[in-house]
């Protein structure tokens, strides 16, 4: 029988997977408990490794010149690479985020609360502040000389070019995320051993051969507030805004696409709501 058809058993639906329950709006309950800090922990030291690494190869790519540095394929393998041994480490402690616009998706996606949602941001910056500053502390003459890493817009092209490339670059990985981690997939699919961290870093590694060469790749605003804290030059603050909005932005349309048009989120919802209409749409939040 194929395990695309839900069974029916005692009149009700048994679904082939486990659909995990949504996450209350505040979970005060995160703030008693060693595990939520232990995640923040996480989070915080992933985002440091994941700068210094991405820094320092992009630094060493500048020093070493076009024919002798690891090229944007390196710079892409780094930051994408990194993607995947940290997603991979940390998954079964934090989620492995390790981006704002991440955490934001899953937050709209009611995957984790306001709380924990709000405090990864945090420490995702945080982290990614460290992780720079711990670059520029190892090669600081070459730090300043080479722009530190800063996302900035490229010669050549305008704000809204980056914007929208932001956008884009998002909306792939956090589409690549919300798939990758989907319990129905992951049932359906169970033959098929793929680990969710490979397309995930496989998603920032090809997004980074489009926009290194517009804005030197955001698509994680913590990666770019990092930068921009640590270079701190007018001009990186003046184009920073791009590297929140357009994750944000990006992330935002890939949840609605992932959630309610491919899992038809918002049908089920209703359909459900018209099933038993004793249950307010207070009882669903």
């Amino acid at each position: 029988m194929t395990k695309d058809v839900e069974i029916a058993q005692q009149g009700e639906f048994r679904r082939d997977y486990l659909e995990p329950p949504p996450e209350p709006f505040f979970n005060i309950e995160e703030l008693t408990k060693w595990s939520f800090y232990r995640a923040l922990i996480a989070e915080f030291v992933a985002s440091l490794l994941f700068l210094y690494i991405g820094t320092t190869t992009i630094i060493g790519n500048k020093n070493s010149g076009a024919c002798n540095g690891v090229g944007l394929v390196g710079i892409a393998w780094a930051f994408g690479g990194m993607i995947f041994i940290l997603v991979y480490c940390t998954a079964g402690i934090s989620g492995g985020h390790i981006n704002p616009a991440v955490t934001f998706g899953m937050f709209l996606a009611r995957k984790v609360s306001l709380i924990r949602a709000a405090l990864y941001m945090i420490v995702q910056c945080l982290g990614c502040i460290c992780g720079v500053g711990l670059a520029k502390g190892f090669q600081k003459s070459l730090f300043d000389e080479y722009d530190g890493g800063a996302n900035l817009v490229a010669s050549g092209y305008t704000k809204g070019a980056a914007l929208g490339a932001e956008i884009i670059g998002t909306f792939v990985l956090v589409y690549t995320v919300f798939s990758a981690t989907d319990p129905k997939r992951n049932a359906r699919d169970s033959h098929v051993p793929v680990l969710a961290p490979l397309p995930i870093g496989f998603a920032v590694f090809v997004v980074h051969f489009a926009l290194i060469p517009i804005d030197g790749t955001g698509i994680n605003p913590a990666r770019s507030f990092g930068a921009a804290v640590i270079y701190n030059t007018d001009k990186v603050w003046d184009e920073h805004w791009i590297f929140w909005v357009g994750p944000f932005v990006g992330a935002a349309f890939a949840t609605f696409y992932h959630q309610f048009i491919l899992r038809a989120g918002a049908v089920k919802a209703l359909g459900s709501f018209r099933s038993n209409p004793s249950m307010g749409l207070w009882r669903r939040f």
